[in-house]
This record gives C-alpha cells, structure tokens and sequence, in this order.
C-alpha cells in the first residue's frame, strides 16, 4: 500500500468505508476557509418576508 494516497477503510458493523486522511492535511478548517462573499444575517432581499410567511403544503 502506497502511504502517498488515501485508502477505504471498512468500518466493522457500519454500512459505509471511510477515507483515510489525504497527506498534508488536517479535519480542522482554515481560518481563510470562510465565506466572506456570504450575506450577513441583516442582509435582507426582496422575498425575505415573503418566503417567512409561505408555509409548505402538508401532504
């Protein structure tokens, strides 16, 4: 097995395989990760009231 590469691991009793960590990398985010292009939460559009009120159909 090469260590240069992630690989499927089976996971006893779950349904799903898991990944091993790709090289070079951690499960913690970049502080530069964040979305600064994002609308805050003030920013309100056109439809906001709107889509608050709209209830979904109940089936």
């Amino acid at each position: 097995m090469s260590a240069d590469r992630q690989h499927v691991e089976r996971v006893p009793g779950a349904r799903r395989a898991k990944l091993t960590p790709a090289p070079g990398t951690t499960g913690e985010p970049h502080p530069d990760a964040e979305d600064d292009d994002a609308p805050s939460a003030e920013a309100e559009g056109p439809n906001d009231e709107r889509m608050r009120r709209d209830v979904p159909p109940h089936y």
